[in-house]
């Protein structure tokens, strides 16, 4: 199974619904709640880092026997320096995220901590993060 979402700029009244139907989806294929709790935490900090950060892209669902996987590809500016991103508290959310309750700086912490497989890569022409989980039959 595959399915592939969209993600827009700074969409903040549709913010999290992405996370929030492939929650729904993950419970009706009967994911263990414990992994899905853990899914659930990480596609929503990952789709709110693409509306506060890029400008835009999509994140791809694939279900295989044995494995969950997510790509977040977005569209620039990138993460300067995804080391300092990577610690807690960091952040460069911009006063509009801020003004939704946006911009602790503790999404890629949470993604990571919430991840079984994380791999991130940017540049100024956007940011990739793969994620995995390990489905138990």
């Amino acid at each position: 199974m595959r399915e592939t979402y969209q993600v827009q700029k700074e969409d903040f009244a549709n913010a999290g619904k992405v996370s929030s139907h492939i929650k729904t989806t993950l419970k009706q294929l009967g994911v263990e709640p414990a992994l899905l709790r853990r899914i659930a935490i990480a596609v929503y900090e990952a789709e709110i880092n693409m509306v506060i950060h890029s400008d835009g892209g999509a994140i791809t669902m694939e279900i295989d026997e044995g494995s969950i996987r997510f790509t977040f590809a977005d569209q620039g500016p990138g993460i300067a320096d995804i080391e300092a991103a990577m610690q807690p508290g960091y952040s460069t959310a911009n006063e509009a995220a801020r003004e939704f309750g946006f911009g602790a700086g503790m999404g890629l912490p949470n993604i990571q901590r919430n991840s079984d497989s994380f791999d991130i890569q940017s540049s100024p022409a956007g940011t990739i993060l793969n994620l995995s989980y390990e489905v138990n039959p």
